[in-house]
C-alpha cells in the first residue's frame, strides 16, 4: 500500500464515484480503477461494492478510510517534522559550560535561543575544561563553552573566541595589596598561593607556574580547589592569595580583591568549540546566535 493508491481509495471512497475521483486526482478513470483492484487483492477484502449506477464502500472499506486518513495526516506531519528537523527546527541540543566563565551570559543566550527554537530540547551542564575533552571524545556534548583548545585537538574543531580575559590576583580585602590596584609578580614570593586544580585545566595551570618560573621563582601553592567558587571563598578566608582568570569576579566575591599583574599581557579566551564531525542541525542556528550576540556578551563581561 503506497500513499498513492491509498489517496485513490480516499477519493473514491468520498467521491462515491471512480470517474469524480480521477478527476480529482488529475489522473484518468483507469489507473484509479487499477490502484483499488492492487488495494484489494493485497489486503484480500473488497472496498466497494459496483454496479452500473453506484459505487458503494463496504464496512471493510470504511474501516480503512478512517485508518487511510490518519495515515495521510501521519505521513504529512513525519514530512514537516522531517523538514523542521533539518533546519535545525527541532532535536536537541547539549551545551557544556563553564560556569566561572559564562554564567553572566548564558541565561540570556540560552533564552534568546529557544524563543527561535522553541521545539528544541536544550540541557546545559557546568564542566570544567578537562571534563568537557573528555564529554566531546564520548559525544555527550554538541557545545562546549570553554578555554582553547590543545593544539593536538585544534584540528577536529570549529572554535569561536567569544571575549577575551586576563589573569588577576586575588587577595583577601584586608590583605595588605588591598589597598593597590596592580601588583608585579615577585611580590607574591612569600604568599600562601591557591590555585585552580591542575586536572581541570591543565594549560590554565601549566601557564600560571611558567609566569612564576619566568619571575624567577616557584610558588607556595597551599590549596588546588576544583571550583572557582571555593577558591574565591578560601581566599575571602585569608588562606592565600589566587591568580586566576578576573571572569571569577562574577561568582560569589565578597571579601574579594583583585589586582591586574605588571606587565602581564597574556590573553585567556572564551571559546565557543563544535566538534566538526558533529552533523546535528541543531548546532549551526546556535553558534550563529552566539557570534551574534559576542558584542553583547563582551559588554557583560567588561561591567
Amino acid at each position: 500500500m503506497d500513499i498513492k493508491t491509498l489517496k485513490s481509495f480516499i477519493s473514491v471512497a468520498e467521491h462515491q464515484s471512480f470517474s469524480a475521483a480521477a478527476k480529482q486526482l488529475h489522473t484518468v478513470q483507469p489507473a484509479v480503477s487499477r490502484h483499488i483492484a492492487q488495494l484489494e487483492e493485497s489486503l484480500g477484502v473488497s472496498l466497494f461494492n459496483r454496479n452500473s449506477r453506484e459505487v458503494i464502500i463496504t464496512s471493510a472499506g470504511k474501516q480503512l478510510l478512517i485508518d487511510g486518513h490518519a495515515i495521510l495526516e501521519q505521513i504529512e506531519a513525519a514530512s514537516l517534522r522531517v523538514k523542521r528537523a533539518e533546519q535545525g527546527e527541532i532535536g536537541r541540543l547539549r551545551v557544556a559550560h563553564m560556569p566561572s566563565a559564562c554564567l553572566p551570559f548564558m541565561a540570556k543566550l540560552i533564552n534568546r535561543y529557544t524563543n527561535h527554537y522553541p521545539g528544541v530540547n536544550i540541557s546545559l551542564y557546568e564542566m570544567a575544561v578537562t571534563q568537557q575533552l573528555e564529554a566531546f571524545k564520548n559525544k555527550q556534548i554538541d557545545i562546549g563553552f570553554s578555554r582553547a583548545m590543545p593544539t593536538a585537538l585544534s584540528h577536529d574543531y570549529s572554535s569561536h573566541t567569544i571575549y577575551n580575559d586576563q589573569l588577576v590576583v586575588v587577595v583577601n580585602q584586608k590583605h595588605t595589596l588591598a589597598n593597590r590596584q596592580s601588583v608585579k609578580l615577585e611580590e607574591l614570593q612569600s604568599e600562601a598561593v591557591i590555585l585552580f586544580n591542575r586536572d581541570e585545566a591543565v594549560d590554565l595551570f601549566d601557564d600560571i607556574i611558567a609566569m612564576f618560573k619566568k619571575a624567577g621563582f616557584s610558588p607556595n601553592i597551599v590549596s588546588q580547589p576544583r571550583h572557582m567558587q571555593t577558591l574565591l571563598t578560601e581566599v575571602a578566608a585569608g588562606l592565600g592569595v589566587a591568580i586566576a582568570p578576573y571572569c571569577i569576579r562574577k561568582q560569589y566575591s565578597a571579601g574579594c580583591h583583585f589586582l591586574t599583574i605588571d606587565g602581564l599581557n597574556k590573553i585567556i579566551p572564551t571559546q565557543l568549540h563544535v566538534n566538526k564531525s558533529n552533523q546535528a542541525a541543531t548546532v549551526a542556528p546556535f553558534v550563529e546566535l552566539t557570534i551574534a550576540m559576542k558584542q553583547e556578551i563582551e559588554q557583560s563581561m567588561s561591567e
